[in-house]
């Protein structure tokens, strides 16, 4: 039994579902859904009508497993977990076609489905879409899957990497805790590297990395470049003064058979600061061979003798870091890398060098706080400066004298 208010740890969930991991001959689903919460099979299931996302039979039908919190990192972990084991063939799908999924009946399969992501910010309306898009996923995948009946024993299972409040008003107080959650835990996998004979030249890690191209097809990177490390970096190139890391994947989604993402970096020196410096120059993406997209980027520098670091790297006007179309097609991507971190030189012990973020010291409160006092400072000074000029008669009436009279010349 948990309480309410316990978040449940990696290694915590990992037990929790060992017995279903550990039946014999039995092939699995795990779908993975981000910011899923159990008020989406509740409150939106009863609420509008023949939208219902949650009415397959299948799922209705299975026993359930109800946790208050997971940890964000559980996910990740788990998939870590499974993919170290023997005993099981795990597969990764991510566009749902399992049309060419070859199945070993030697031993247990593991399918691990990942739905499409919340976007932040929905309103309830658009909420409930998103979700009943999923839920057609959901169901055609069940039908694709249903094909290997006769090798697979369905066995579902079905949580959340987050929980997120279905009340707006906590939203934004839960992802502060969530963010400083995440800060002060470790890298959840290990970063992507490239080597040059014996050493590491190229270093890079994000802990989301995701493309949406032509405002409709989401891409999810993250678990094939860093968790499965399912991504060629053949074509990556070291130098000390031109680095491009190079990452190709093989059909990445429906639709697309291949795509190659160009990261480009210099190594200059500049004679004002008298010391090299690290840049990030463009961002290329290379569609089936045909389509190219590039980007500049602003502001990721570094010394060159340390890493670079960014909250939020996209092409987003309200991120720090920013990807500037500079062609047509590039206006037909939209990139979001979270908590980038990337050392394309100097790479010491084969870890990152010190992080340079891409965050200045005089941020955004700063300034306000900055004027805020600034202001208030002259107020005060006008205020004092005001009654530093009142002044008061030098001369009295005498009750007992004449009355006082003041020429208006004084």
């Amino acid at each position: 039994a948990l309480h309410e208010g316990h978040v449940v740890s990696a290694q915590e969930l990992t037990v929790l579902l060992q017995p279903v991991f550990t039946q014999n001959s039995r092939n699995l689903i795990l779908f993975l859904q981000d910011t899923l919460s159990i008020d989406d099979f509740t409150y939106l299931s009863e609420s509008y009508g023949n939208k219902n996302p949650f009415q397959n039979e299948i799922l209705q039908s299975s026993s359930s497993l109800v946790l208050p919190a997971v940890d964000c990192e559980a996910t990740r972990y788990l998939l870590s977990f499974l993919q170290e084991s023997g005993d099981w063939k795990l597969t990764n799908i991510t566009n749902l076609d399992v049309s060419q999924l070859e199945v070993n009946t030697s031993k247990p399969n593991f399918l691990v489905i990942q739905l499409q992501p919340l976007v932040s910010g929905l309103n309830e309306i658009s909420t409930l879409e998103a979700i009943a898009e999923n839920g057609k996923q959901y169901d055609q995948a069940i039908t694709n899957v249903s094909s290997f009946k006769s090798v697979f024993s369905l066995e579902q299972i079905v949580f959340p990497s987050s929980w997120i409040p279905r009340r707006t008003d906590v939203v934004g107080e839960l992802r502060r805790q969530l963010m400083a959650t995440e800060e002060e835990g470790s890298l959840s996998y290990p970063p992507l590297n490239v080597t040059t004979g014996n050493y590491i030249c190229i270093l890079f890690y994000a802990s989301n990395f995701s493309l949406k191209a032509n405002s409709s097809v989401f891409i999810d990177l993250t678990n094939a470049t860093f968790v499965t490390q399912n991504v060629d970096i053949s074509s990556s190139e070291c130098s000390d003064i031109n680095t491009t890391l190079s990452l190709k994947y093989t059909k990445p989604v429906n639709g697309i058979s291949s795509l190659e993402i160009r990261f480009l970096m210099t190594n200059k020196f500049y004679g004002g600061s008298a010391r090299n410096w690290s840049s990030l120059d463009a961002v290329e993406i290379v569609q089936d061979g045909e389509k190219f997209a590039k980007f500049n980027v602003s502001a990721i520098s570094a010394p060159a003798e340390y890493s670079f670091h960014c909250q939020l790297v996209g092409t987003s006007n309200l991120y720090p870091a920013r990807l500037i179309p500079s062609n047509n097609e590039a206006k037909n991507w939209d990139v979001f890398i979270s908590r980038l971190q990337i050392q394309g030189f100097n790479v010491e012990n084969n870890q990152f060098s010190y992080a340079s973020d891409c965050t200045g010291f005089f941020t955004p409160g700063i300034w306000m706080g900055l004027v805020t006092s600034i202001v208030l400072l002259w107020i005060l000074a006008y205020g004092i400066h005001v009654i530093m000029q009142l002044t008061t008669n030098s001369r009295f009436d005498d009750p007992k004298g004449p009355a006082l009279s003041v020429p208006q010349t004084e």
